[in-house]
């Protein structure tokens, strides 16, 4: 589909530039209200307003519809906002609390998502310790005229995005529908880029485990990326059903034009679930192969310590003998008793040490 590679193109641009995303309309209504803007025929309408003139001034063409950005609000408020719109309360308490499984779900002709963000967190070295994943959450009310989005977290900021679409009336003008699948898709994306990102940081895992001097902290490396892992898994996997309902079911506010694009996100879905299922099974096997190369160490270390003590056996055994001080004892009395009995020694420890060395014990 060439226009959602362009909006997707259009997304990536936004956010590699630094540009200022505050708008004049922007942010007049209070902290947790981001943004409020009416859309016509896929265009922004350039003067802002209260949320509630808003959505009267869209009900009463009949045209375009209202989008709203909310970030981390309370339930205070948000309540003026869910009794405006109608939504439903156990949406709205979802909505407020957090901490959601990927789902979606329909209350009468208000369909309600819930997204979980990725994001990759640099860092110049993995560690023990290191955060490799950060998740916040992003939910979604779409109605037949407005688009609600909540979102909890650190990152995942809607604003390129919003810009991208804009810069795509076509396809904006289809709609609460569109937004939400631009959303769907972008989610996707980020988690493709993080996935990615997770595979350098395996490959630097696996060249460092199969190094000749391989660290001793590897392991504690392995399992943390297996759960930074993880965190991504619990994101990307629960996600397959919601998305496969909104790909065979026409759920109001949507009609069946759109089930095309959402199979498009789809299919990035399960190129991502791929990839995580390759990595656990690739981080599995390098944890095997560093704990099997530190069992060979120990091994060695051990076959070395062996052979040390019975070098050093040979000369304690024949100087505990000659310490018993018994009168009867061969070679006492011999002028050369004493240098015979050390070469003996270094000759016996000489030929146990040549034999430990062709055998690889040394």
């Amino acid at each position: 589909m060439p226009m959602i590679r362009n909006l997707r193109r259009a997304v990536r641009r936004a956010y590699r530039r630094t540009v200022d995303l505050s708008h004049p309309s922007r942010s007049p209504l209070g902290s947790t209200v981001v943004n409020c803007v009416i859309y016509e025929n896929g265009v922004r309408q350039p003067d802002g307003a209260p949320v509630d003139e808003a959505l009267r001034r869209v009900r009463k063409t009949g045209r375009g519809f209202v989008w709203i950005g909310l970030h981390e609000p309370s339930q205070t408020e948000i309540a003026g906002i869910a009794e405006l719109f109608g939504l439903h309360p156990l949406a709205v308490e979802d909505a407020v609390q957090a901490h959601q499984r990927p789902k979606v779900e329909r209350y009468e002709d208000t369909l309600f998502a819930v997204f979980k963000t990725c994001r990759y967190v640099e860092h110049e070295e993995l560690t023990a310790t290191s955060e490799v994943v950060d998740t916040g959450e992003l939910m979604v009310f779409t109605g037949p005229d407005f688009v609600i989005t909540v979102r909890h977290g650190r990152h995942g900021s809607l604003g390129p995005l919003r810009e991208a679409l804009e810069a795509s009336p076509e396809q904006l003008a289809k709609g609460p529908a569109a937004v939400l699948h631009a959303i769907a898709d972008h989610v996707v994306d980020d988690y493709l880029t993080v996935a990615d990102a997770v595979q350098n940081d395996i490959d630097a895992v696996e060249t460092a485990v199969f190094t000749e001097h391989a660290g001793r902290g590897d392991a504690g490396r392995i399992y943390q990326l297996k759960r930074e892992l993880l965190e991504l898994k619990r994101a990307v996997a629960p996600l397959d059903r919601p998305l496969q309902i909104l790909t065979t079911h026409s759920l109001p506010p949507f009609g069946p034009d759109m089930q095309p694009y959402f199979r498009d996100v789809v299919d990035h879905l399960n190129r991502v679930s791929e990839q995580i299922t390759s990595f656990d099974g690739l981080l599995d096997s390098i944890l095997q192969a560093h704990l099997a190369q530190v069992t060979v160490t120990q091994n060695e270390d051990m076959r070395k310590i062996t052979a040390w003590a019975a070098i050093i056996a040979v000369p304690t055994m024949v100087c505990g003998v000659y310490g018993m001080n018994f009168d009867h004892m061969p070679e006492l009395r011999w002028t050369y008793g004493y240098p015979l009995v050390l070469g003996v020694m270094a000759v016996a420890c000489f030929v146990l040490y040549r034999s430990f060395r062709r055998n690889g014990w040394l």
